[in-house]
């Protein structure tokens, strides 16, 4: 898979130590109004692309697109993130809404989160993907940690936004990206993360 390209950071205010109050904010991702390309394929080197996309108040989302499959990662990168690759090994595509989990003490609001919806290819029935809400630790600026945190089966689960909401709020910030486990809650499609 293609690693992801070192991207300039901007400034963003950290959160502090105690916590905060917990609520949502909701941003768009279309590949068309949202993003930019920054590196591509050559003719006949493949299919595959990289983006940066706006996300959430300077927050990028990237997204590492490979033969209609997607990684996505929420953040700032470091240069040792650039070679992660996370995605399902089936046919995908990334909803387009983010739902970031926002923690906010005083005036500071710091997204630590994101449930991104994915569709992913049914070879059973290629008219009804399968929905799985992706739950992400967001890389912050000091940190550069951004990784999947769990999935949860969103096709025929009504309670599957809570229960992306109850994992985004418990795990992801103490999440060790790289070694800690994936949590998935019902039968998800093959997932895996590649460490080039």
């Amino acid at each position: 898979m293609r690693a992801w390209l070192a991207l300039t950071a901007f400034a963003v205010l950290g959160g502090s130590a105690q916590a905060g109050d917990i609520s949502s904010a909701y941003t768009d991702l279309d590949w068309k109004k949202d993003c930019v390309t920054y590196a591509q394929a050559q003719e006949g080197d493949g299919d595959w692309a990289s983006l940066a996309c706006a996300g959430y108040r300077g927050y990028p989302v990237l997204i590492g697109y490979d033969d209609a499959r997607e990684s996505v990662y929420y953040g700032f990168p470091s240069d040792d993130m650039t070679a992660v690759w996370e995605s399902f090994s089936g046919l995908n595509t990334a909803g387009p809404k983010v739902e970031w989990r926002i923690e906010t003490n005083g005036d500071k609001a710091v997204p630590f989160a994101v449930i991104h919806r994915r569709e992913i290819s049914n070879p059973e029935d290629e008219n009804k993907p399968t929905e799985v809400l992706v739950v992400a630790k967001v890389a912050q600026p000091e940190e550069h940690q951004g990784c999947t945190v769990g999935l949860v089966l969103a096709t025929g689960n009504p309670e599957a936004n809570d229960q992306a909401r109850k994992l985004a709020d418990e795990k992801a910030k103490s999440f060790a990206c790289g070694t800690a486990r994936r949590e998935v809650i019902g039968k998800v499609p093959d997932f895996g993360r590649v460490d080039n």
